[in-house]
């Protein structure tokens, strides 16, 4: 039977009538490399299905985080799209001669404000028209956005472009079910002075890539409205806000206006997979510091008592890979240097010669969630590495210094009071302890080949 056959002979239908093949399509996929890789797929086939299949290939942990990203570069524009969107109907919406691209690459924020959504709506950005007695728990913020009944709205400042003219101007915007809105008079919301914006039914909401250097926005923190089979720049409602907290708070809210329920469902539907095949998981909350040198392992509760036996095991084990290095021949202080570079050199969370630029952008990328890191060389002190993480949806940098003693040379984040031999050491430690990072390492930075 020739490849090129449309339809097939199938054996269980009624007199084995032919039965049409699905039809298929080719996509082109990028990650954050800039390598590609382009697969046929079912034409029918979804955002969370192209994830499955690249994570699969690449012998990607999948951690929930993947996510496929729409970008279009003459826009300067890009989006996540959503688990359940059919990756063809996305690409339908381009236009012939358009260099659109899908990304495969981590968004640790794509789903992180069904866990903390207080951490997203800020209480003087959100209203609500039902009674609710007392300040709101996480369940009962979700709830509203996903209940059709109820009426959550989001308000605040925001500066918008002005149609046809390079200027922004300052308005008191409203969100609601409805729609889009900004006042013009003031923080008013009545209805004679709300104009309408948009709508979210046939509209989806974009982050801007660049918005100073591209639309001379006010900030860097820059989102858009745009239609789905729209192309032009005139088209674009552009805003911008005046931090990431805000940003995140809009554009967050519109997804959930737009896509309800789906979202949640999204959210959840790879943790039913779980219980129907469970398998092992580690939470950082079943981890414990247990004592196995006596003759009963017990749980070591005291946090300095369990800071020394971690800093002392991983000194001992260093100890034993230097002795064997140096059984086979070789100096064990040389054979120790080189085998600590190695071990930090194969580690997806270290990044080599990664600029504070560069490391922020990742960071920003891959979502600004509490814990979201990586390691990287310092640009200022050659002999020095750099942890950026992300806390409060802000981006800090903690230089890691180099210890010398005794002729062993050790990595400190805190001037030499605790000392690792290597980066690995420490970077398993501080995803254990908090010690005087703002909080524990969660999340690492990956980029992939495809």
């Amino acid at each position: 039977m020739l490849c090129t056959q449309p339809y097939i002979s199938c054996g269980a239908c009624p007199k084995s009538q032919p039965c049409l093949l699905p039809s298929t399509g080719v996509i082109k996929v990028y990650s954050e490399d800039n390598t590609s890789r382009a697969v046929e797929v079912p034409s029918d086939i979804t955002a969370r299905d192209i994830c499955q299949l690249f994570i699969l290939k690449n012998h990607c942990v999948d951690d929930h985080s993947w996510t496929l990203f729409e970008q279009i570069p003459h826009l300067s524009i890009e989006r996540t799209i959503e688990d359940h969107e059919s990756v063809m109907e996305v690409q339908s919406g381009w236009g012939m001669d358009s260099h659109c691209c899908l990304y495969f690459r981590k968004n640790y924020a794509k789903y992180e404000f069904f866990k903390k959504p207080l951490d997203f709506f800020p209480e003087h950005m959100v209203s609500i028209s039902s009674e609710t007695n007392g300040i709101m728990n996480h369940s009962q913020l979700i709830q509203t956005f996903l209940s059709s009944s109820s009426c959550p709205e989001i308000h605040g400042f925001l500066h918008a472009k002005e149609h046809g003219r390079k200027s922004w101007k300052k308005f008191y915007f409203v969100l609601r079910r409805s729609g889009l809105y900004f006042s013009n008079k003031g923080t008013s919301k009545e209805p004679r002075h709300l104009q309408f914006i948009a709508e979210f039914s046939d509209s989806d909401v974009y982050t801007l890539l660049s918005a100073k250097k591209v639309y001379g926005a006010p900030t860097d923190y820059g989102f858009c409205v745009k239609a789905s089979k729209s192309s032009s720049a005139r088209d674009l409602k552009l805003l911008c806000a005046d931090d990431e907290q805000t940003r995140t708070c809009w554009v967050t809210a519109m997804r959930l206006f737009k896509y309800g329920m789906q979202l949640y469902q999204n959210f959840i539907q790879p943790y039913q997979k779980q219980k129907s095949s469970p398998m092992r998981s580690i939470s950082e909350n079943s981890l414990v510091a247990i004592d196995f040198s006596g003759h009963k392992t017990r749980v070591i509760e005291n946090p300095s008592e369990a800071l020394s036996v971690a800093v002392e095991e991983g000194l001992s084990w260093r100890r034993k890979s230097c002795h064997r290095l140096s059984s086979h021949g070789s100096p064990s202080a040389s054979q120790s240097s080189m085998s600590s570079i190695a071990i930090h050199m194969a580690q997806p969370w270290f990044h080599s010669k990664l600029s504070r630029e560069e490391a922020q952008k990742l960071i920003t990328q891959q979502g600004l969630v509490d814990g979201v890191f990586l390691v990287r060389d310092s640009q200022s002190n050659p002999r020095t590495f750099v942890l950026s993480l992300c806390h409060t949806q802000k981006i800090k940098h903690f230089q890691i210094v180099p210890v010398e003693e005794n002729s062993e040379l050790f990595y400190s984040l805190d001037d030499g009071h605790t000392r690792f031999s290597d980066l690995l050491q420490l970077v398993e430690f501080y995803q254990l302890n908090r010690g005087i990072l703002p909080c524990k390492l969660k999340h690492h930075c990956a980029r992939i080949s495809l």
